[in-house]
Parts: structure tokens; C-alpha cells; sequence
């Protein structure tokens, strides 16, 4: 019996005995083996593992961090959790963007950099949260650009096929994995949930991943994930940890493919760092300078460009038969 096949069977016992090797804190914390990982979250996720387990688990893997082989474990039982899309009829590569932090102080520009994908050609699906109190996310500033949420798949497939932009919310997207999430409200931090929804890979088919942190230190670990277990994501240091490169520092992403990581890093001169922004980070003031960029207005700031040229050679990668150049 496999490690999804048995969560179900997982009983306290199990759990606790699970507690017992995670929970005796950083110095002394064993890890998971990466079945038991997915075991461990898929009862998590599926609801059946009881709320004072399930907050000490959380806990417990906060204080000790992940392993790789945990990471690997809880992303697999995360897949297994939703429905994922059909590749898109027209055999495009996607590029998804997770945003779950919002900005605090400079503007939420995934917007900027989704539209500008989208404008050439770049299908480009974003999931998320779409309120975060004391920050503006990527929904809201959609939505004062009147860019819908797509409450099902099909929604979501003929606006990439029309728009080539499509927003989701995680609650409909991964109903169980927002379920977690949602747990931050009830034991005052973030979770390993937090992580794994930036991971997701929500297409059946191709597509690239923007895999954003905020610590220079978890990018060592992401890039150790995805060289060892998984594929085709582009890793950045984001501006307040959403999935787009910060205006005004020198752009450096990180392709990790096939088991092989390359840094695409940008020489852009100092007065190219200094964009002139938003003169607020409110929603319906983010939503007109974005517009006015679109327009022609001013350019794209040139960190993001960059993150946009790095997006379409990934996307260029995944095409069968392609190298990358």
C-alpha cells in the first residue's frame, strides 16, 4: 500500500509518533522519510488528522524547517489534492505566478509583469490569496483594473485563451490546501502550507513556475528542491516576497531545469534602478500606473523587463526540441 493509498488508516498514534520525531526542536528534530511526509500531509490536508495534532505539526515543522525529502513529500500529497488543468488547446506553455504576500511598502507589480507577459503572447495563470489585511495583493489590484476572478477551470481556460491572463483564489483552486492556510489566522504564523502554494504546478502539461522568496537563505534551499525534485521553475528574491523582481534592485533570476540550475542575471546600469513608481501602493493608484506603462506612458522598469525576458526563454526551454540560449 502506497504512501497516498494509506493516510486514510493514519490513526493519533501514528501522528503522535510522527510529532515525536519532528517536535523535539531545531537541535534535536528528526526528519520524515519523504513517504511518510506525504502520508503525514495528505490526512492534513483531507481534514481527518485532529486540530490539536495538526497545529502541533505545523509548529513543530516551523521551529525544525523542512527537509528536502519532506518538501518532496508534502508537495506530492499538495498535487494530489486538486484538480489540475488540461494543457492549453493551443499547446502553449503557461507561466504561473503564486502571490500570497501582497505589498507592504513599495507597489504590487505582478500585475505589471503578468500583463506584460500576456500582452505578448505568454498565457499567464495567477493563484492566490485575495485579501491579506495591511497589504494590497495582486486580486486587488486586478480588480481595480477589472480583471475578474475565475471561479472554475473553464473560466480560467478561455481567459487564457482570449485574455491570456486568468486569476484563481486558492480557495478554488485547492479548496484543502486553503484550508491550511487558513490556520495562520489561528496560530499567529505561516505555515509549510505557505511554501507548498508557491510550489504548485497546477497544468498537466508544461508550464514554468515563478518561484519567489523573500530570505536569501531559503533560495539556497529552493534551489536545492528543485534541482533534485522537481523542474522548470524560475527562483527569485521578490519585492516583499511576491513573484516579481524588485524594481529597484539588479535583476538576477535562477532557472532550474532537468536537474541543472543557470543564472540569468541582467547588467543594467544605475539610473535604470531608480524607476520613478507608483506614488502609493494602493490598489486603484498601482492599477492606473500599470495601465499608463501598458499605454506607453513609462517604461517597464527595467528589473522586471528582465524577469520578463527570463520568462519567455524558460517558456522557450519547455517547447519540444528547444535549447536554451
Amino acid at each position: 500500500m502506497g504512501a497516498c493509498d494509506h493516510f486514510s488508516l493514519m490513526d493519533e498514534a501514528t501522528v503522535a509518533r510522527y510529532i515525536r520525531e519532528i517536535g523535539r526542536g531545531r537541535n534535536a528534530a528528526g526528519d520524515l522519510s519523504r513517504a511518510d511526509a506525504q502520508s503525514l500531509f495528505a490526512a492534513v490536508l483531507a481534514g481527518i488528522v485532529p486540530d490539536l495534532q495538526v497545529g502541533a505539526v505545523l509548529i513543530a515543522l516551523r521551529v525544525k524547517g523542512e527537509s528536502l525529502d519532506e518538501l518532496a513529500g508534502f508537495a506530492a500529497a499538495c498535487e494530489a489534492s486538486y484538480n489540475h488543468f488540461h494543457a492549453l488547446d493551443d499547446g502553449s506553455v503557461p507561466i504561473v505566478i503564486p502571490s500570497y504576500n501582497g505589498a507592504r511598502q513599495l507597489p504590487n507589480l505582478v500585475p505589471l509583469l503578468a500583463l506584460t507577459l500576456a500582452r505578448d503572447g505568454i498565457p499567464v495563470f495567477i493563484h492566490g490569496v485575495t485579501r491579506d489585511p495591511g497589504r494590497v495583493t495582486t486580486r486587488e489590484v486586478l480588480d481595480a483594473m477589472g480583471i475578474e476572478a475565475s471561479m472554475s477551470a473553464n473560466e480560467a481556460r478561455a481567459r487564457l485563451a482570449t485574455r491570456r491572463i486568468a486569476f484563481m483564489p486558492i480557495e478554488v483552486l485547492a479548496p484543502e490546501i486553503a484550508g491550511v492556510l487558513a490556520l495562520r489566522d489561528v496560530l499567529g504564523v505561516r505555515n509549510s502550507a505557505h511554501t507548498l502554494a508557491k510550489m504548485l504546478q497546477p497544468f498537466a502539461g508544461p508550464a514554468v513556475r515563478i518561484v519567489s522568496v523573500t530570505h536569501p537563505d531559503y533560495l539556497v534551499r529552493m534551489r536545492e528542491y528543485f534541482t533534485a525534485h522537481d523542474t522548470a521553475a524560475l527562483l527569485l528574491r521578490g519585492a516583499e516576497g511576491e513573484a516579481v523582481a524588485h524594481p529597484r534592485r539588479e535583476p538576477t533570476l535562477e532557472w532550474v531545469h532537468e536537474g541543472r540550475c543557470e543564472t540569468w542575471k541582467a547588467e543594467t546600469p544605475e539610473d535604470r534602478l531608480t524607476p520613478e513608481l507608483p506614488s502609493n501602493r494602493e490598489a486603484a493608484i498601482t492599477a492606473r500606473w500599470i495601465e499608463g506603462v501598458l499605454a506607453g506612458k513609462a517604461p517597464v522598469p527595467a528589473a522586471i523587463q528582465h524577469q520578463v525576458d527570463c520568462c519567455k526563454r524558460a517558456v522557450a526551454a519547455l517547447r519540444p526540441g528547444a535549447q536554451v540560449r
